[in-house]
């Protein structure tokens, strides 16, 4: 390997990218680049040669065509330690690029935002960028390729440490990283156009490994994560992740998700066990915790602000795998940092909000692939179906009880009231089985379910449930609706003077 005497710069994501280029300038290396890149390096006083100097040819189409030329992919392509390479190279003013800096323009970024249109994301699909990270990649054994920029730190350290080359272990490694970001670009673009022409022809997916697990749901099955879980999820303290660990902590993120107030949640094999909302966390977690007070055992807590040291005081009172918070207060961190095992999950942004997502589960020989259920109920005073409308704290009821029921497995029931669970009842075979787990809990937790809400995943296909929802204290319901006998049921609400909702969704969770 020769030592690096040229690079080619090009990003979109322009994190790191001044500093890294100064040091490549300051110890000798040339720096070829293009477009903002070129302008931004230009107004950092770094200097570099514009890819038309390069190239010999000018930036055409609006920038489409820039880097697709000769003297860019033979100078990452020709073979070194070939005569014949080297030959024709020379006969062709074909000079050597060393190391290629390149990241994608921001595809998956701009499909991510509403309402984007399709000329929008074809203008984000890079061609250049793809071509150069395969050129470099291919011919690693001569050039090193960076297509991330959390690597310019490690290319910068082997240069130093190796007289100005990077180590054949450290190429290959870039190398396969990539390809798998050419491979996840395309794979991305070909599904968003796919999704956007009603064409769905194969389904293919590419992620890194990120975490060998210790095992998977049990100890005898074995277990890795794949992608970047790590993105939105960052370990302050304890154990390492379990892979039920992760489970749990996904449908946390997917559930506070729901609400904007400040609200704390809890759950336990990814059901919620209880959800309260207050200003204050710590009765935020009152209201939560009181919901059942068996149930969260070693289970995960999970909230929406700063987590307090009010909070951790009253959390710490019971064993938990898993807190969740997008930030903890010092005195809140010391506090439960005390418990050596607790994990300590810091969110980074929104998870939950990552629309474009599709969720994936495997089966007998293939894989299933949908949509996430993000489908959000509007305007639902125009869904009342019973003669009487609900009451402004039961409408509220009922939308705080739908938020939480679409995360409980099915057939899920919740009873709710305005800024609290009463009841919970998850995944029983028969619909009015849950309701009465529900009715059964919020008495075992000596909770009053008078003028509560109670909310269905799915339609209640007889009225026995609504009959056992009056007889419990219910005054509103809200169901999806749909089933043959909802004109029975709509009676048997009638009858008791419930008021009812139907939603048109329905939010089975297998």
């Amino acid at each position: 390997m020769m030592k690096i005497n040229r690079a080619l710069i090009s990003v979109s994501d322009k994190t790191g990218i001044v500093p890294f280029a100064r040091r490549l300038s300051e110890i000798g290396i040339e720096i070829v680049s293009t477009g903002g890149t070129a302008t931004l390096l230009r107004k950092e006083s770094i200097p570099h040669l514009d890819i038309e100097k390069f190239t010999g040819f000018p930036e055409i189409l609006s920038g489409r065509v820039k880097t697709l030329h000769p003297r860019v992919h033979g100078g990452l392509l020709y073979l070194r330690d070939r005569p014949d390479h080297q030959q024709e190279a020379a006969e062709n003013y074909i000079e050597p690029i060393d190391l290629v800096v390149v990241n994608l323009y921001p595809f998956e970024r701009t499909i991510a935002q509403p309402g984007v249109l399709l000329e929008e994301a074809i203008e984000q699909i890079d061609i250049g960028g793809p071509s150069m990270l395969r050129s470099a990649a291919k011919n690693y054994r001569s050039v090193t390729v960076a297509s991330d920029p959390s690597d310019y730190p490690r290319i910068l350290e082997e240069i130093a440490n190796h007289q100005g080359e990077t180590t054949l272990a450290t190429r290959e490694q870039l190398a396969i990283k990539a390809f798998l970001t050419t491979a996840s670009y395309d794979q991305a673009i070909a599904d968003f156009l796919g999704r956007e022409k009603s064409s769905s022809v194969n389904f293919t997916l590419s992620l890194p490994l990120e975490i060998r697990l210790r095992y998977g749901e049990n100890p005898h099955q074995s277990a890795n994560l794949y992608g970047q879980f790590e993105d939105y999820f960052q370990k302050l303290h304890g154990k390492e992740l379990s892979y039920n660990n992760i489970l749990d902590i996904d449908a946390a993120a997917g559930l506070i998700g729901e609400f904007s107030e400040s609200t704390v949640a809890i759950l336990k094999h990814t059901n919620p066990c209880g959800v309260g909302s207050d200003p204050d966390l710590r009765e935020a977690w009152m209201k939560a915790f009181a919901t059942d007070k068996q149930a969260p055992f070693g289970g995960v807590i999970i909230c929406n602000r700063p987590l307090t040291e009010s909070l951790a005081r009253a959390i710490s009172e019971i064993f938990s795998e898993v807190i969740i918070a997008p930030d903890f207060e010092p005195e809140a961190r010391a506090w439960l940092q005390k418990k050596k095992n607790l994990r300590l999950m810091k969110m980074i942004g929104r998870p939950d909000q990552k629309r474009n997502e599709l969720a994936l589960r495997s089966v007998i020989g293939g894989l299933l692939v949908q949509q996430r259920d993000d489908t959000e109920l509007k305007e639902p005073e125009r869904h009342v179906v019973s003669a009487r409308p609900p009451a402004a704290d039961e409408m509220k009821a009922m939308l705080f009880g739908w938020r939480v029921v679409k995360h409980v497995k099915s057939n899920a029931i919740v009873y709710a009231s305005r800024d609290r669970t009463l009841g919970i009842g998850a995944g029983q075979m028969a619909r009015v089985d849950s309701s009465r787990i529900a009715i059964w809990k919020a008495n075992e937790a000596g909770l009053s379910l008078k003028g509560s809400a109670v909310c269905s995943d799915a339609f209640f296909p007889f009225a026995d449930s609504i009959i056992a929802a009056s007889e419990a204290g219910a005054t509103a319901v809200i169901q999806p609706g749909g089933s043959i006998r909802d004109p029975e049921v709509i009676a048997a609400a009638d009858e008791r003077e419930l008021a009812m909702v139907f939603t048109g969704i329905r939010h089975f969770k297998h």
